[in-house]
């Protein structure tokens, strides 16, 4: 009977290892179709030579060029600033990092119109934000509303991906470096960074990937003025409401392969990395 009831108890635990392990992996997939499914009608909904042709239009050029441009200053300014503030966090205990490091996170949890609304209220109302725009630098419904606003949104991603980095290369190395005379600014700038260059690039890869799609905060500071303001996500936005479904669909499929693309050299340069 012992057997009898052990060989019972086995094969209950072999089948529940078996329907955990089939429901998981059900789950998964199940998900995967669901998204492949909803690319796949946008990317197919248009045929390749109404998708080309759409690309030459004056309208998408533009977008794209914008796009292009303010992504580019949105994610320079977040290696700016991510690098040096990713670097305290990694290596120091100072006053306040744990409420700095949750601030830092605020972006990530804000709605984007939220944030959008609050850099709107800073840049147009606010005491400094007035004397910014008097000396000429103007964000409120022009382009730099747009870099400040992706750089906002997106600047804890870069941040967040250069801590892990920094944090999984001992400082030892840095000690190194010193007694071999360096101080501790070259060591930083010619043993770490070069040791988080996988980082850095995959870093601003998916930074500057969420910066061209981002739409929210950037519609609420640099508003939605065709052939000014208009970025892909905006052009989508704006074709999407006039009936133009050829232009908006060329804008999603084009913000779909930036993805991809971007996902890619992300996961193949840190795909372990915690986000």
């Amino acid at each position: 009977m012992g057997k009898r009831s052990g060989w019972r108890r086995w094969k209950l635990t072999v089948l529940e290892r078996l329907w955990l392990k089939a429901a998981t992996i059900g789950a998964s997939l199940v998900l995967a179709v669901f998204i492949s499914i909803v690319l796949l009608l946008v990317l197919s909904r248009s045929a390749p030579e109404t998708f080309l042709a759409s690309l030459h239009s004056e309208e998408i050029r533009f977008a794209i060029g914008l796009s292009l441009k303010t992504s580019i200053a949105s994610t320079t300014l977040c290696i700016l600033v991510a690098i040096p503030a990713a670097y305290a966090l990694a290596r120091y205990d100072f006053f306040g990092k744990r409420a700095a490091s949750t601030l830092f996170d605020m972006p990530l949890a804000l709605p984007p119109l939220v944030a959008g609304v609050g850099l709107l209220l800073f840049f147009g109302t606010s005491p400094l934000g007035r004397w910014l725009s008097e000396v000429g630098l103007v964000f409120v419904f022009t382009p730099l509303g747009i870099v400040i606003a992706q750089f906002f949104v997106n600047v804890p991603f870069m941040l967040r991906v250069m801590r892990s980095t920094f944090e999984g290369i001992s400082p030892r190395y840095e000690h190194v470096a010193k007694t071999l005379g360096c101080t501790d600014a070259q060591a930083i700038w010619r043993v770490t960074l070069p040791m988080a260059s996988n980082g850095l690039l995959a870093g601003s890869v998916i930074t500057w990937s969420k910066g061209i799609g981002e739409f929210g905060a950037v519609l609420m500071l640099a508003g939605a003025t065709r052939m000014r303001t208009e970025t892909l996500p905006t052009s989508l936005f704006l074709n999407m409401s006039c009936g133009k479904l050829d232009e908006a669909i060329s804008a999603a499929t084009m913000l779909i392969l930036i993805s991809v693309v971007s996902l890619y050299i992300f996961e193949r340069r840190v795909g372990g990395l915690r986000l």
